[in-house]
């Protein structure tokens, strides 16, 4: 179980400390509060399932960067045998925002490529924050270019607020790095399934986002923007972070409403971080399913069903206008 709660969660922190009090209050002074522990613990319940059936989109994106919510690497333990990690973009160095390599999953040899955040300040620095350089997306591509030689699936593990923004990240290209992934991904001749298991902010997601099939975690989060940064831009003021949200249709359900993601997977009630096991099992049984279906595919077929797909995203209305009145007599 999870020691940290957000702020929504509070309540429920409280109901719990006060339940633990009432029974070692009971050990060590012989006395039966079972009915007042019995009332409280029926509360509990009724409060868990009043705040997890009703969260709102921002709450969800909280939700999301929860820090003891699973990373890449925790499902890559739990799913797959073999891990082979692969270092380097062979131009500048290695990003460690973004992992990857060969692994065997359910005897299938697949390639992992992913984000990382960090659990701690130490392993945050290293791994950047979650935020890719230009390098990490290059490393990506090559790992996924290795993997369409050898006619291996790619499975991608997204988790980042974006592509990492700093003056370096700029002077390496960030923008041309993240191009040249939407382009070539769009060629891989494998099957690819994307998903979002935390953060998917911006081009930083996108750039590992190009597959075949995009599933999304229940409390996971897909948008062009952060909120904070959407609030930034249109209200001037990032407080204004859970009406963004709320404009953005950036939650799972609305994802799968839209026509983005084709499954929205299940998490333990919760959140995935109330139990690693179980929402690693939810997300393997939705990656076998999907990647049984795509390894029939032929190259060709992947292909132009990866390019249909993104073709197809985005919903426009167009308006009738009034024919414009002539001045003529």
């Amino acid at each position: 179980m999870a020691d940290f709660y957000l702020e929504f969660e509070k309540p429920l922190s409280e109901l719990k400390r006060k339940i633990a009090e009432l029974e070692n209050f009971s050990k060590s002074s012989n006395i039966d509060v079972s009915n007042e522990i019995n009332a409280l613990t029926v509360k509990l319940e009724e409060m868990t399932k009043d705040i997890y059936t009703s969260l709102s989109p921002w709450q969800r994106v909280q939700m999301s960067r929860h820090p003891e919510r699973p990373y890449t690497l925790d499902y890559v333990e739990a799913l797959f045998t073999d891990f082979t990690p692969l270092a380097g973009d062979r131009h500048f160095g290695d990003d460690h925002a973004v992992v990857g390599g060969f692994a065997m999953f359910k005897g299938m040899p697949v390639m992992v490529v992913g984000t990382q955040k960090g659990r701690d300040m130490k392993d945050n620095v290293y791994r950047n924050f979650g935020w890719p350089s230009p390098e990490g997306y290059r490393k990506a591509m090559r790992l996924m270019r290795l993997a369409d030689k050898a006619g291996v699936p790619i499975v991608t593990f997204i988790d980042t607020p974006g592509a990492f923004p700093g003056v370096a990240s700029e002077e390496r290209h960030i923008a041309e790095a993240i191009a040249v992934n939407l382009r070539d991904m769009f060629a891989l001749k494998v099957p690819v399934i994307s998903i979002i298991i935390g953060e998917g902010g911006s081009g930083g997601a996108i750039g590992l986002g190009v597959g075949n099939r995009i599933l999304v975690m229940e409390n996971a989060y897909y948008s062009v923007i952060t909120p904070e940064g959407c609030a930034a831009i249109l209200w001037k003021d990032r407080k204004y972070a859970s009406q963004a949200a709320d404009a953005l249709q950036l939650t799972a359900d609305k994802l799968m409403e839209l026509g983005i993601a084709d499954q929205v997977i299940e998490e333990p009630f919760g959140g995935a971080h109330r139990d690693f096991k179980k929402a690693a099992e939810f997300l393997g049984k939705a990656l076998e399913k999907h990647l049984t279906a795509l390894r029939k595919f032929s190259p060709e077929k992947l292909r132009k069903q990866r390019y249909d797909k993104f073709r197809a995203i985005g919903n426009f209305i167009e308006a009738a206008t009034e024919e414009p009145v002539s001045e003529e007599k």
